[in-house]
Formats: structure tokens, C-alpha cells, sequence
């Protein structure tokens, strides 16, 4: 690694770099960041650089380039005032990012820590926060810029509280203080946010949704009032149009900023939201970021994550390329120098460390298929496998492969399916509708389906749901397809049994809606309050993965959930049954999941490809410090449909071998 060493002209207008320039000037990518970000010469064996009115920015580009050649930076002894102010607030910094991490390994000063539970007893009225949630509301509470990569259900909106509580009741003179709370998220955030507000304080917020039910203009002009509600809701697509106005907003106010699953703008590539989020970075009061999954495609996700905590300081000191080489390789020793730099400003609470009891798995009951399913099913299985085998040479990466996957797992639970057109779905697996070719299998079976027969499947989901709801309790029933989901519940009421349905078409409440109004009782939010009630009049909801896997709360009224199908999406998976299993449950408490799998299908083979990513995918959740997960590994992959072929062929040679 070479070094290169900083000085300053008399008039500490530019900045003189000796030393190992021949790694910089041999560095393509150095050049080019310099070349675009500063004014400079090369003469001789140096290289000068304008500093141009703005020393820290210089100093920072100059850092960047110097790592992009591999170098260190090392300062003169007489460089000029400004830039001698700029190695002490750089020290200064290093200070304060020991603390952090001192708080972060529970070195807390104690002094100061029971000041801040002190404060939260006095401010955070109706929530008592659990040890670590404790410890992460006092590291954000001091750092004021921090990540929490917490997983589901430990709490992060509650952390979030407290530490907003403790800086909102600080002495108006104190450069700390905050006084308002903007949260950026997806819209079915909103009420999650709203009624745990009323749950940590114990009165309802003073909040305002900046939905879809506003204009642009009227969305534009809230950001400019001398009195805007203590808690803002925004979505990140709004975000790109609002930009000048919240900049004017965040500058007039003292704004803790809350990124609510920050993963979506982990995009590095001139994502447009990413980058409306990036300008209005520098003018927040405070920065939280929360995501249970930061780095879903490698450690180049947590680039912006830290760029927007602190916009002005280098915390991730690699480029784009040097993660993404980083997340390529096996044991890359940058790695660990990765993890130093960022562990003072994030925290992160594994399953683990909830003391949850451990939730129960129910062997999967087989489901055996009723006459007209059955022709159906084999017949497009033969068909479909077949067509999937000839294209084993040539990958399965295909969107007709996989329409033909989604196919062959919607006729496993209901062939009538197979009238609906594959747009329906088309969004969540990101198909090209265009290649697609539906065409008509066994028409006239498909078509007289709905006439003829009720899944087996729905029957078998009703005898389940009578025998929770005998017992007093309260179920979730998740599936894929929307189809399904209107189906089953249609059925369940013939069969006396009321319930409710989640999914991307239920609306979410805006703004202008009350509690009284009757739109507000066709809304998710108006749902979910619903069943927590004990004289709630329906004790099951019927619910998309896709749409609602994240962002609800049902543990404290229901736990049970019954699988009607599943794809292979184990994010989607672990998410939903996270909805149900969280901190927070009383003691004695037992989680119940039940799967049902139609006999001889595809259901097998998604059953054992989700339990064997589950183990992966948790085993890495609980040991890496970052959970770094595979990008290919949700998805409908090689791996997946190599399973499918196989496990069909065992099962028919099986067939064989019995006749």
C-alpha cells in the first residue's frame, strides 16, 4: 500500500500530494474521479490540487482517489489553517466513532446510560424497551446517524421511539435536539408506524400521509408550513418529485429522518429514488436506517445505506467495484477492514436474541387430488416436464420456463387458475409477458373446473380453520395467487366461516380517512385493528406474501398460520411467518404453522427446497455480522427447477415400480 503525503501552498488555496503518485497516475480509476471532481496539475513529482473554497470536500475527494490507487494519506505539519481545522474534526470524529462503538459492544459510560433510561421513563410514557432494544435506542440516540439491521419483530420502530424521545427533550439550545420525525417507507408502513407511536407514548400522533389521495401541489405546499405534523409519511417514489421542497423543509426544521426498509435504495446504479434520497441526505438533523436485510446482493447494497447517514464523512472507504469483488470472493481479507469501519453506526438484533419460544412446524398433511385436478394436473406435469427437460443445455433462466413453473404450482392447489392469465402474477416473479404463449391445455376440463369440483385443498384448509377456531383462536391463511385468495374466501363463507382478506388491491388509508368513514373499513389498517379485538366478527384473514409479508403485526391476536401454496421465494417465506412470530408474545404462547401439499405434485419438491433455504438462509442471518445472501437464491433458479426434474422423475419411476 503506498502513501501519499498532504501540504498546502502559502496562500492555502491548493493542496500539494507527493510521495507514491505513480500508483495514482497509473490508476485509471483515480484519474478519472479526479479529472471529474477537482481542478489539478501534475508538475514534477507532485500533484496539485485547487481546493477551490471548500477544504473538507477537497480533502475527501483527495481520500477518495487515494484509496482507489491503494494509498494511504498522511498530513504535514504545516499545512494551513483550514486544513489543520479538518485533521482535528477528522480526529475529533475518530473519537466519536470509538464511542459509538464502545455503546455498540455495551461499554457504555453508565452515567450517561442511566441519564438516557431515566429520560425515556419520563418521555416514552407507555413502553418499556427490552435490554437491547435499550442499548440500540441509546447508540442512535448518540450517534443520531446509525443503521439498525435488526431482523423482523425485534422492535426497530420502538428503538426508533425512544431514541426520538431522548433527543426531542433535549434544552432547545442543544445542537442534539430534534422536534419532528419524517418517515420515508412503503405505504403499508404508515399505520404500522402511527399505532406504535400511540403504543410507546400513549396518545395518538399529531401524523400527516403524503399518499397518492393528494395532489403534487398540495403534497409541495405541506413542506412549506410554519407548523407541520410532528410525524410525516412518505413513500420513496414521492420522494423524486418533492426533493426542492423537503430540502426547504429539513432546513426550517429539526428533522430526525427515518429510512423505513432502506433497501430500496441500495441502487447504485443513478437509481432515480436512490438518488432523490441522497440530496436531501445532508440537511437532516438526525438519520436512522432501518432494513433487516442490507445486503441482499452483495456489500456493495451497503454503499448508500452509510452515505446517507453521514453524507459528508467517508465511512465505507471502498468503491463499488472493489465491494462487489468483495461479495465475489471467498474470504476476501477487506472483508473484516469493511466491517470495522462501519460497525460504530449500525446495530443489529438476531432472532436469537429474542428469547421467542421456538415456534411449531407441523409435518405438512397430504392433500390427495380430486379426479378432474388429477388429469388436470398430470397431464400439464408431463407436458410441462418434458419441455423443461429439453432445455436443461441451455438453462431454465427463460421466462417460459418459469411461466411454465408457475403453471405447474397453481394447477398443485386449484386448475382454475389456468383460465387466469399469468398477468395477475407477472409482477412479483418480473416475467416478459411478451414470450409468453398460453396455450390451451384440456380446455374444456379447465373451463368446466369450477362447475365440477372444490379443490381438495380448500376443503382441507376449512377443516383446519374449524378446528382453530373451536379452540378459541385465530388463523392466517397466506396464498400466492389472487385468484385463490378471492376463491377461498367466496368458499369459506358457504361454509359459515367469515374472514378477511390482505392483499396488493385492500387500500391503505389515506389521509383524509377517519375511523368513521365506511372506506376506512375496507382498509388494511381497518382490518388488522379489527382482528386484534376480542369480539373481532371474523377470527381468519386470507393474505398475499407478496403484498403484505412485511410491515404487519399479528402475533399479539393470532398464531397460527396455514399455508395454502408457497412458491420458492424464502424471503417471502421467512417474512410471513416472522407476521406471527415476534417478540412480544405472552409466556406459554405456542406458534403453530401448517402446511398442506397436494399428493404427487410440485408441492413436494417447494416444500423441501424452502426448508433447506430456510436453514441457509438463517444459519447466515444468525452468523454473519452483514448477512450476505446469494442474489440468485430466492429466485426460481437452476437449482429449483433441477429439483422439480428430479424429484418427478423419482415419483413416476416409483409409479412404475408399484403397477
Amino acid at each position: 500500500m503506498g502513501v501519499l503525503h498532504i501540504d498546502s501552498t502559502r496562500k492555502n488555496d491548493k493542496l500539494i500530494v507527493n510521495g507514491d503518485i505513480g500508483l495514482v497516475l497509473s490508476c485509471r480509476r483515480a484519474i478519472r474521479f479526479l479529472k471529474d471532481n477537482t481542478t489539478y496539475v501534475q508538475t514534477g513529482e507532485s500533484i496539485v490540487v485547487d481546493i477551490e473554497g471548500n477544504v473538507n470536500k477537497t480533502m475527501e475527494r483527495l481520500k477518495t482517489a487515494a484509496n482507489y490507487a491503494n494509498c494511504t494519506i498522511e498530513i504535514s505539519d504545516f499545512v494551513g489553517e483550514d486544513v489543520a481545522r479538518y485533521v482535528s474534526e477528522e480526529a475529533k470524529f475518530a473519537d466519536f466513532s470509538q464511542m459509538a462503538l464502545d455503546i455498540r459492544e455495551n461499554r457504555c459510560n453508565m452515567s450517561d446510560f442511566s441519564a438516557f433510561r431515566d429520560a425515556l421513563v419520563a418521555n416514552l410514557s407507555n413502553r418499556t424497551l427490552y435490554g437491547l432494544q435499550m442499548l440500540s435506542a441509546y447508540h442512535l440516540a448518540f450517534a443520531q446517524n446509525a443503521c439498525n439491521f435488526s431482523v423482523p419483530g425485534a422492535g426497530k420502530s420502538s428503538i426508533v421511539y425512544g431514541a426520538y424521545a431522548y433527543l426531542k427533550n433535549l434544552p432547545k439550545n442543544d445542537r442534539r435536539k430534534v422536534d419532528r420525525l419524517l418517515i420515508i417507507g412503503p405505504l403499508n408502513s404508515f399505520g404500522p408506524w402511527e399505532s406504535e407511536y400511540e403504543e410507546c407514548f400513549g396518545e395518538k400522533a399529531k401524523s400527516k400521509r403524503l399518499t397518492g389521495g393528494l395532489s403534487i401541489d398540495a403534497k409541495k405546499q405541506y413542506f412549506y408550513n410554519a407548523e407541520p405534523a410532528e410525524l410525516t409519511l412518505v413513500s420513496y417514489p414521492s420522494i423524486i418529485s418533492l426533493v426542492h421542497e423537503l430540502t426547504y423543509f429539513l432546513k426550517k426544521q429539526k428533522v430526525m429522518v427515518v429510512l423505513d426498509e432502506a433497501h430500496k435504495i441500495k441502487n447504485t446504479n443513478g437509481g432515480i429514488v436512490a438518488q432523490s434520497i441522497m440530496n436531501i441526505s445532508e440537511f437532516c438533523s438526525a438519520r436512522a436506517v432501518l432494513t433487516g436485510t442490507p445486503a441482499p446482493n452483495g456489500y456493495e447494497d451497503l454503499y448508500n445505506l452509510f452515505k446517507f447517514i453521514w453524507p459528508n464523512k467517508q465511512i465505507i472507504r471502498f468503491h463499488i467495484g472493489q465491494l462487489k469483488d468483495m461479495s465475489r470472493a471467498v474470504n476476501d481479507i477487506r472483508v473484516d477492514f469493511l466491517l470495522q469501519a462501519i460497525s460504530p453506526f449500525f446495530m443489529r438484533i438476531k432472532k436469537s436474541d429474542l428469547g421467542i419460544p421456538p415456534a411449531t412446524n407441523h409435518p405438512p398433511e397430504i392433500v390427495p387430488m380430486k379426479p378432474s385436478q388429477r388429469r388436470i394436473y398430470d397431464y400439464i406435469e408431463s407436458r410441462y416436464i418434458h419441455e423443461m427437460g429439453q432445455m436443461v443445455d441451455h438453462g431454465f433462466h427463460s421466462d417460459l420456463v418459469k411461466a411454465r413453473l408457475i403453471r405447474l404450482m397453481q394447477a398443485a392447489t386449484n386448475p382454475a387458475l389456468l383460465k387466469q392469465p399469468l398477468s395477475e402474477f407477472v409482477e412479483s416473479e418480473k416475467l416478459d409477458l411478451s414470450v409468453i404463449k398460453d396455450e390451451t391445455i384440456m380446455i374444456e376440463e379447465i373451463l368446466r373446473y369450477s362447475d365440477n369440483e372444490i379443490p381438495a385443498k380448500f376443503e382441507a384448509v376449512r377443516d383446519k380453520v374449524r378446528e382453530i377456531i373451536a379452540c378459541s383462536g385465530k388463523v392466517i391463511v397466506w396464498s400466492c395467487y389472487i385468484k385463490n385468495i378471492v376463491s377461498l374466501q367466496t368458499y369459506l363463507q358457504t361454509q359459515g366461516i367469515t374472514s378477511k382478506i390482505l392483499y396488493g388491491a385492500t387500500p391503505i388509508a389515506g389521509d383524509a380517512l377517519v375511523e368513521d368513514d365506511d372506506e376506512y373499513s375496507l382498509t388494511r389498517e381497518a382490518i388488522i385493528k379489527e382482528f386484534h379485538n376480542m369480539d373481532c366478527p371474523y377470527s381468519v384473514i386470507i393474505a398475499n406474501p407478496f403484498a403484505v409479508a412485511e410491515s404487519i403485526s399479528l402475533h399479539k391476536a393470532c398464531h397460527n398460520a396455514i399455508y395454502l401454496e408457497r412458491t420458492f421465494n424464502a424471503a417471502h417465506f421467512i417474512q410471513s411467518k416472522d407476521r406471527i412470530h415476534r417478540y412480544g408474545l405472552k409466556p406459554g404462547v405456542e406458534t403453530n404453522y401448517y402446511y398442506f401439499l397436494s399428493e404427487d405434485s410440485v408441492d413436494y419438491t417447494v416444500h423441501e427446497r424452502l426448508n433447506q433455504k430456510e436453514r441457509r438462509l438463517l444459519e447466515i442471518i444468525e452468523n454473519m455480522p452483514i448477512p450476505l445472501f446469494d442474489n440468485n437464491f430466492d429466485d426460481s433458479g437452476d437449482d429449483d427447477i433441477k429439483a422439480v426434474l428430479r424429484d418427478y422423475v423419482q415419483r413416476t419411476r416409483t409409479d412404475q415400480h408399484h403397477r
